[in-house]
């Protein structure tokens, strides 16, 4: 009995192995049972494809996207279409003043036209490229100068560390905007000079988050097996530290474009910033606020694209942190 037993069991054993070997090699043989196998068993994952897929499930972060999006081609090729397609330049001659000033919205004039008789459709579409570009060069600048200087503190530490924190704390002390205006008095108000001025005193505070990053991954075991293995420090800090540092990087950059454009606006608004006729928002808002009981839409014009652009850019810069946050990885 024993022995006829362990028969059926070797004979039930041989028949379990033929039958998976022939649905291995028929799996070998079949692409579509092997994309349903890699289905199954999941895409190879990485940081950012990861990030991208929980980015695309924030509808907020998506719209924002867009709306920076079109506001950037819009700035591009606004002088392909925007004169042509609304007929109107950002300046008339005297000639025209009279009879276009403060003009209500209308098909002709969508947002109106202000005292002078420009559009202020037209003068918005142009103050776009002021404020995109006074708010990426302003944050490239900071984010240059706040990456060399976090580098440095956190990978040398000691005394060099001490100092540029102190330092970071001696900027960090005084208002922003103030220290701006300071600054701007000193080497005088224009395009070129806010953004450098914005940019430079921009440092600190991406400089203590480059700093935190790398503190948070130098003492990893592929740090000190690099270390080990000679690798120099500039070498070290690019290939290994900064990889693993950059998100949180993109994410306060991200949202340092709002603020520098937000700076910018209150800059051109008090008078300090980009100097007329070149349109500006903030501008456009200090001279449409004496109008602002019977031409409401001098002011409000250009304080709308102020809040959608400053809100895309702190809405996708939120959307960013969470998609980039390793701990919603595996979630």
């Amino acid at each position: 009995m024993t022995t006829n037993s362990q028969q059926s069991q070797a004979l039930v054993w041989e028949k379990e192995r033929a039958a998976a070997a022939n649905n291995a090699h028929g799996a070998d043989n079949n692409p579509q049972l092997n994309k349903d196998a890699e289905k199954h068993s999941g895409p190879s994952r990485t940081l950012w494809g990861d990030a991208w897929n929980r980015l695309k499930q924030n509808k907020l972060a998506i719209i924002a996207a867009c709306w920076i999006v079109f506001i950037v081609l819009v700035a591009l090729t606004c002088d392909l279409w925007a004169p042509q397609l609304l007929g109107s330049p950002i300046e008339i001659s005297s000639a025209d003043t009279a009879k276009l000033s403060l003009l209500p919205p209308s098909l002709e004039h969508p947002f109106g036209t202000d005292l002078l008789g420009r559009d202020v459709l037209v003068r918005i579409i142009y103050g776009t490229r002021v404020s995109l570009a006074v708010g990426i060069l302003a944050t490239a600048i900071s984010t240059a100068i706040g990456l060399v200087m976090g580098a440095l503190a956190a990978y040398y530490g000691g005394w060099l560390d001490m100092i540029i924190m102190r330092l970071a704390d001696i900027f960090l002390a005084f208002p922003y905007i103030l220290f701006v205006i300071a600054m701007l008095a000193v080497i005088g108000p224009g395009f070129q000079n806010v953004f450098i001025a914005i940019g430079i005193l921009g440092w600190p505070s991406i400089a203590r988050v480059f700093r935190s990053a790398i503190l948070s991954v130098q003492e990893n075991d592929y740090i000190s097996a690099a270390r080990a293995l000679g690798a120099s420090d500039v070498r070290i800090i690019a290939r290994h530290i900064f990889p693993n540092a950059v998100a949180s990087i993109v994410v306060y950059a991200t949202m340092s474009i709002g603020g520098a454009i937000l700076t910018e606006s209150a800059l051109s608004f008090i008078g300090m910033g980009v100097t007329p006729p070149t349109p500006s928002w903030g501008q456009m808002i200090n001279d449409g606020r004496a109008y602002l009981a019977n031409a409401p839409w001098i002011m409000l014009a250009p304080g709308f694209a102020i809040l959608s652009t400053v809100l895309s850019f702190t809405l996708l810069g939120d959307g960013l942190r969470d998609a980039l946050d390793v701990k919603l990885k595996d979630a």
